[in-house]
């Protein structure tokens, strides 16, 4: 995630204001106050132009694909067929053979989890993953060691949010009995951007599969899988300005070529006998059933509006208003922020703990003053374990996201203190 680790030194300005008109639900009022959408991490907001494409989908094109002769069943086809092109160069891939459509990124890890490593995995091997892992890329590695008898072991997470990369040698992390290496490109709770292609090319050298969850790293910078140089790589449509439902595994064609099938019926299949079938191509024979086309359509043209917007100018926007929050949170007295701090490089939010006030808490009072955030785990339970807490507060930031509104979420955690030490 080079584009947030390190800004573009002559990134043109980005006006956000130009662009929150393309977003109905910002016009929203809460409690009676403009909304203020601080929770991009969780989902994004959706631009007209997602919500048109799906809309003109089920108007005009609405029908089954790979199915039928007729015409609509053949624009559906081309439709979606034209949407994991466009996902796969919005990617940096060559073409859309890697790109297999499925729910959301959770679906993604797991069917590397099951399809890939289940497989291959034995008594004695390891999964190297990281103690800062969303539940998705987690909970998919231990039921997979569990049922295979392989380790997992964790690279540490050092005080200022970074990973130990040290520890890689010297703690014997990763080595020949090395068989996957898993981690978020950016953690969804401390916001710390991983060395991800040294970790690929890590992997890579001890003949590991490398998966990168990067749900949290496609939506806010340009991402390449080439450059990057993973295995397999999953993210989320509704955190990418896209449509909920709709996810994207994207691997190697020769790692998909080799696995198998997770799921069984119609659409993967070439052949069906009575008591043997033979599959489909790369990737349609992991998309069994009907497809989400629509949301495939609407991710599309998610990816082509950040696209025209340009990413790299939208991250530059990010980080300004991330280092904004993290001076203003940071003078705000009793809070403590966690993750990098300011000029390390991180994603674009800011979880935070505030002395005698819960986060829930926080939260409800933010939202009576039309202020949306995240109160919670974050599923990543592990990790606040670590950090001391249950908890924590979270602000994410998203395209159409101002500096007024960062000014607005410190002063109202301001009077949040005050509030409840009254």
């Amino acid at each position: 995630m080079a584009a947030v680790a390190a800004l573009p030194p002559k990134a043109a300005p980005f006006d956000p204001e130009t662009v929150r008109a393309d977003f109905p639900i910002l016009e929203r009022r809460v409690h009676d106050r403009p909304l203020v959408y601080l929770d991009n991490a969780a989902t994004t907001q959706k631009p007209r132009a997602v919500l048109d494409a799906e809309d003109r989908f089920y108007r005009r094109h609405n029908a089954n694909v790979h199915r039928a002769i007729h015409t609509l069943g053949n624009e559906a086809t081309v439709a979606y067929e034209q949407a994991r092109e466009a996902v796969g160069r919005h990617l940096g891939a060559a073409d859309g053979r890697g790109v297999v459509f499925l729910r959301n990124a959770t679906e993604a890890l797991n069917l590397v989890a099951w399809a890939w490593a289940r497989r291959r995995l034995r008594p004695g091997d390891e999964i190297l993953l990281t103690p800062m892992e969303h539940h998705s890329n987690l909970v998919p590695w231990q039921m997979v060691a569990r049922e295979t008898g392989a380790r997992l072991r964790f690279i540490p997470v050092g005080p200022d949010g970074a990973l130990e990369m040290d520890a890689l040698d010297r703690d014997g992390l990763l080595g020949p009995r090395t068989r996957v290496v898993a981690f978020a490109h950016c953690s969804n709770v401390l916001g710390t951007i991983t060395p991800a292609e040294e970790l690929c090319r890590r992997a890579r050298a001890v003949g590991a599969v490398s998966v990168v969850d990067a749900a949290q790293s496609v939506p806010h910078a340009p991402v390449d899988v080439g450059r990057l140089g993973c295995d397999f790589l999953a993210f989320s449509g509704h955190k990418t300005y896209g449509p909920m439902g709709v996810g994207v595994l994207w691997g190697r064609p020769e790692r998909l070529e080799a696995m198998e099938p997770l799921f069984g019926g119609g659409e993967m299949i070439l052949k069906v006998e009575l008591e043997s079938a033979t599959w489909n191509e790369v990737p349609w024979k992991f998309e069994a059933g009907t497809p989400n086309v629509a949301g495939a359509v609407g991710l599309a043209a998610a990816c082509a509006y950040v696209r025209d917007l340009g990413q790299d100018r939208i991250a530059a926007h990010e980080a300004a208003l991330t280092r904004l929050a993290l001076d203003g949170l940071g003078d705000c007295p009793g809070v403590t922020i966690h993750g990098p701090g300011p000029g390390s490089p991180r994603g674009a939010l800011v979880a935070w703990s505030a002395d005698g006030v819960h986060p829930h808490d926080l939260a409800q009072y933010l939202d009576q003053e039309g202020i949306a955030i995240r109160a919670g785990h974050h599923c990543a339970q592990p990790l606040m374990r670590q950090l001391g807490v249950v908890a924590t507060a979270r602000a994410s930031f998203g395209l159409y996201n101002t500096a007024a509104e960062v000014e607005a979420l410190v002063g109202a955690v301001r009077r949040a203190r005050e509030f409840f030490h009254a």
